[in-house]
């Protein structure tokens, strides 16, 4: 594979400089934001959530910025982390299983998204959407499993499908609407993904705290 191969996926770039996207490399600070208002909130794997969204805001310039196949792996990586990382904090707090059993229920992640991503990738128009795609389905079924358990979980959990559906419209738009509006819409993908991934921490806090509060 040519790590060095230049990518031009998005409705702003114009070229190959490294400014080309200066609007989608810029908005990836909204990550850093929602990590750094995040970090004082929370305590321990609250704090790995943080760290790697700050690194998601990191790679996503890289990417906006570089634009060649090895900042696209930069890009996604962190994402992915992300993820799992969060997989196993919600088998862990908020079904109250152990290390080993949340850990193996998360690795079940990627049967899940092989299986998935073919079928969102039949979809007409996701624009190379399909591979994120499975992520609010599955957070859907998390909150629907646990709206007896907690309700309260649940509908937060439904919160942050709406806003990464949201976000992942404008990700989609961005090619379809570029001959009419040129800067693109990726970067409110940015923007909505980071303020939904900040939820999603936010989510995880509250659960635990209230947790901490009813074992008092």
């Amino acid at each position: 594979m040519d790590w060095t191969r230049a990518i031009d996926g998005y409705c702003e770039r114009l070229g190959p400089d490294f400014w080309a996207e200066p609007v989608n490399a810029a908005t990836n600070l909204a990550f850093l934001v929602a990590a750094a208002v995040m970090w004082p909130r929370v305590s321990g794997i609250g704090r790995v959530l943080c760290g790697v969204l700050a690194v998601i805001g990191l790679g996503s310039f890289l990417f906006h910025t570089y634009a060649q196949a090895w900042a696209a792996m930069a890009d996604v990586l962190p994402i992915l982390v992300y993820v799992l990382v969060y997989i196993f904090a919600a088998n862990r707090d908020f079904w109250g299983l152990g290390v080993w059993p949340a850990l193996r229920l998360t690795l079940l992640f990627f049967p899940y998204a092989a299986a998935m991503v073919p079928l969102f990738s039949m979809i007409p128009g996701l624009g190379g959407s399909e591979a994120y795609a499975p992520v609010p389905l599955l957070i859907a079924l998390y909150a629907l499993a646990l709206r007896r358990r907690a309700p309260v979980l649940a509908r937060n959990l439904m919160i942050g499908v709406g806003l990464l559906v949201l976000s992942l419209t404008f990700r989609t738009l961005d090619a379809a609407l570029c001959p009419t509006w040129p800067m693109g819409t990726h970067f409110a993908w940015h923007l909505l993904n980071a303020t939904m991934l900040g939820w999603m921490i936010e989510v995880w806090r509250r659960h635990t705290l209230a947790g901490a509060s009813r074992a008092r």
